[in-house]
């Protein structure tokens, strides 16, 4: 503007000879003056309005703040009045907050000014969204222990059940209602872009808390979408209008298998209106003693399982995705002489069972105490060993129901958390229940496709995810940027090795110059107990024995193996390079190892792979085998380490 000024006046006044004495303009001065009362002018337009809006946004903060304290004590009561609190507060805020609109068409500031008006929009999305799920959880306040005001709170806990049950039918319009408001609230942070913003104020971090408070609402946002059709069919899956029959397998992760460990047991279940009815329970060696037919050994079973010419039930979950292995499961069940139908198969390893019993307490069957507590023999839950002992020591008497008492141990736990007031227990087994989901230790395959597909979209199907079944559940596409990998192992004759042993992965990954990567990936094992007594003659109780590990490793379609260690003959003490095949839409690189007592062993693999990096990163999708124990995971990328951490559940990572 001042140039502009300057050209003007060079081109319309005449040249005069110079004088001595130059004479005093006020133009520049009325210049400066001019753009010094619009700064203040702008900064009238936000200064004046924005101590109010400072204060209005410390009276959300503090009610929001409140908010959150109610939430966690699961008081539906107080939760109410401190929604609607906020909501006043907010109200307040947005109002005054208005006054800065003006400001949005002023180049630079308008961005962040619209980035507030956006951010209290998410906001009164995220309330709506909670006065809807009060208003649909609070007529199920008993079942869910929570505190609060219930609509039924006479009559037996079946009564109760079977009355939650049918008010669950009212809540599929409520969650369509929360869906909306969630949907809202996305939109709405879509709006905001952290990249406008510096890294730090001082020493005030900025733009990376702006990165995590939008990730950390888009997860939980993700987790009621991917929940969504779960809850909309969880009246029928418990019965709402016809009963259904599940199958209960109970899987010993102590003796780790591809689905979460190995079939021991199994129970069958009626559900009507909610009602539980446990219709019997059995070893699952009885139902191998009860098929009809001979099934020939797959060759993984002759390879892995030294002795065995016979696929029998108890090894059938040879794929580590849990639909393939129970739909194997169930064809030959159904050629057992006793089988039934049922509508789906839901299975639980032993890390279910000691949670129930920190909330229930020690339960007494046939004479044994069943606990959480530490037992010394084992270093294991009390619970573990005596079921161990029930079932594996040798005896100079014939079992006929080895197995039998878990199921006896299922049913007196379903009698103890349903026998009682729902407030004592319900909430906690409830909560309980969700975190085992979450973190892989319950597994679901339904026969309903509807269900199913909801099953999986909450990543409770126990599924291998490829592109077009994951991108539902976690945003997951195959070779758009994306690496994979999945771990899986079998203990093939270990005992229950598994109960002693620890694993560290370590993942390095190289990115290329025509941006595909190379990965170096090292599995450490150790175990650092005393063999067990194997011998049958002295009757001691195997549990720590060499264990005997198949192991598969998935990785993105397409990769190619360098080079392998660490891995050897299944019948020979000889070192056997890993085998590559496709499966699952996965290349699978397998091999064999022995792990011993008071002793150390590690697997590398070195391997290419075809994906790429998109715009200067990547993404990893890591998912968990099921039943495993907390492994650690450290992460490297071009050598240096950027995540080191224990993973509880499928995690996906952004590099």
């Amino acid at each position: 503007m001042v140039d502009d000024l300057k050209q003007i006046n060079l081109e319309t006044t005449p040249m005069q000879p110079i004088q001595k004495k130059k004479s005093f303009s006020w133009k520049p001065f009325a210049i400066v003056g001019g753009v010094i009362v619009l700064i203040l002018v702008i900064l009238g337009i936000i200064l004046l309005p924005l101590k109010d809006v400072i204060s209005a946004a410390k009276v959300v903060a503090a009610d929001a703040k409140n908010l959150g304290t109610s939430v966690k004590s699961q008081d539906l009561g107080k939760t109410k009045d401190a929604l609607s609190k906020t909501r006043a507060s907010l109200t307040v805020l947005q109002k005054t907050y208005d006054r800065l609109k003006p400001v949005t068409y002023i180049p630079f500031l308008g961005g962040y000014v619209s980035d507030g008006t956006h951010g209290i929009n998410a906001a009164f999305a995220g309330l709506d969204a909670g006065d809807q799920a009060v208003e649909a959880i609070e007529p199920n306040a008993d079942l869910l222990g929570l505190k609060g005001k219930s609509t039924f709170v006479s009559g037996t806990a079946d009564d109760r059940i079977q009355m939650a049950v049918k008010t669950m039918t009212a809540l599929v319009p409520k969650i369509n209602q929360i869906a909306g408001s969630v949907d809202t609230l996305r939109k709405e942070l879509d709006y905001i872009k952290p990249e406008r913003y510096p890294e730090k104020i001082g020493n005030t971090v900025i733009r990376s808390r702006i990165v995590s408070l939008k990730e950390t609402i888009d997860n939980a946002a993700n987790l009621f979408v991917n929940a969504q059709p779960l809850l909309t069919n969880l009246p029928s899956m418990l019965g709402a209008t016809k009963y259904k029959r599940y199958l209960v397998i109970f899987q010993n992760d102590k003796e780790l298998r591809p689905t979460g460990g190995f079939m021991t047991a199994y129970a069958q279940f009626r559900i009507e209106q909610g009602k539980m009815i446990l219709e019997k329970s059995d070893d699952i060696y009885s139902l191998d003693a009860a098929l009809t037919k001979k099934y020939p050994a797959p060759q993984e079973i002759l390879t892995y399982l030294p002795g065995v010419y016979n696929l029998n039930i108890r090894d059938s979950n040879l794929s580590p995705d849990f639909k393939v292995s129970m739909q194997q499961f169930e064809s030959m069940y159904m050629n057992t002489a006793s089988h039934d139908t049922f509508d789906g198969i839901v299975a639980m390893d032993t890390h279910v069972l000691v949670d129930a019993l920190r909330i229930l307490g020690p339960i007494t069957v046939d004479g044994r105490v069943f606990s959480a507590d530490i037992d010394k023999r084992c270093n294991c839950a009390k619970a573990i060993y005596e079921m161990e002992d029930y079932s594996s020591r040798p005896v100079d008497y014939v079992r006929t129901d080895r197995k039998g008492e878990i199921g006896t141990l299922l049913r007196t736990i379903l009698q103890m958390a349903l026998g009682v007031s729902p407030s004592k227990y319900w909430g906690s087994l409830f909560q309980m229940l969700i975190t085992e989901i979450n973190d892989k230790h319950v597994l679901t395959y339904f026969h309903d496709p509807a269900t199913q597909k909801a099953a999986e979209s909450f990543d409770m199907a126990g599924r291998i995810m490829t592109a077009s079944e994951s991108a539902a559940v976690l945003k997951y596409q195959e070779g758009q940027g994306w690496d994979y990998l999945h771990i899986n192992q079998a203990n093939m004759g270990g005992a229950k090795s598994n109960m002693f042993i620890t694993t560290k992965v370590t993942k390095d990954t190289t990115v290329n110059s025509d941006g595909t990567m190379t990965t170096k990936l090292t599995i450490d094992y150790k175990n650092p107990y005393a063999g067990s007594d194997c011998g049958l003659a002295s009757g001691g109780l195997c549990l720590n024995a060499p264990l005997r590990d198949w192991i598969r490793v998935y990785v993105p379609a397409g990769s190619k193996l360098v080079d392998s260690r660490g891995t050897q003959s299944p019948t020979e003490k000889k070192a056997e390079a890993m085998s590559t095949f496709d499966s699952l839409g996965k290349t699978v690189f397998q091999g064999f190892l022995v792990v011993d007592p008071l002793a150390t062993a590690k697997v590398e693999l070195t391997y290419t792979s075809p994906v790429k990096e998109s715009n200067g990163s990547f993404k990893l999708l890591i998912q968990r085998q099921p039943g495993s124990d907390d492994q650690e995971f450290i992460l490297k990328v071009n050598g240096a380490t950027r995540s080191d951490a224990i993973l509880l559940q499928d995690t996906e990572f952004v590099f």
